[in-house]
C-alpha cells in the first residue's frame, strides 16, 4: 500500500529499537543503503544523525533526495515501512536526537555504551530529515 502518511501499525514498529536502511540519491553512483539509528518524529519525518562530513552528507548535498527502510525482524509477522522523499540536513538538534537514540537502543549502564554516547556528543552533528513523499508499507 502507499501513502503520505505513517499509520499507527507503522508507528509502532518505527518506536522500536529497530535499524533502518537510508538510501541516498547518487546520480550514476550504484545506490548503497547503510544500517542507522533513527526517530519517526510526531510530525511524519524520519530524522536521524551523522557527522557533517560524511559521504552520505556530502552526496545529500548535491541531490537531496532519499529512501528508508524498516522490517521487522525475523521470526515475527512480515511488516515493513519504506519512505522516500525530500531531504533537508539541519545542524540543530542533532546532538538530543543522539542522546534520545542512544538511551533506545543501547543500555547506557554499561561503560562502554555510555562513553560512545560521549564520543558522539563531543563531535559535530547534524541532523538529517526526511520529508516524506511516498511511504510504502505492508503488514501481514
Amino acid at each position: 500500500m502507499s501513502t503520505t502518511t505513517l499509520t499507527a501499525e507503522d508507528r509502532a514498529l518505527l518506536a522500536r529499537p529497530l535499524h533502518g536502511f537510508l538510501t541516498v540519491a547518487a546520480g550514476p553512483v550504484p545506490p548503497q543503503p547503510r544500517p542507522v539509528w533513527f526517530e519517526a518524529a510526531d510530525d511524519g519525518t524520519i530524522q536521524l544523525f551523522t557527522g557533517p562530513g560524511t559521504l552520505k552528507v556530502r552526496r545529500l548535498a548535491q541531490d537531496p533526495r532519499a529512501s528508508f527502510v524498516v522490517a521487522a525482524p525475523a521470526g515475527e509477522p512480515e511488516h515493513w515501512v519504506s519512505v522516500a522523499g525530500r531531504v533537508t540536513v539541519e545542524t540543530d538538534g542533532a546532538h538530543a536526537l543522539a542522546e534520545r537514540l542512544a538511551h533506545r537502543y543501547w543500555d547506557l549502564d554499561d561503560a562502554d555504551h555510555a562513553a560512545g554516547l560521549a564520543g558522539m556528543l563531543a563531535a559535530p552533528q547534524v541532523r538529517i530529515v526526511i520529508h516524506p513523499d511516498e511511504i510504502h508499507h505492508f503488514t501481514d
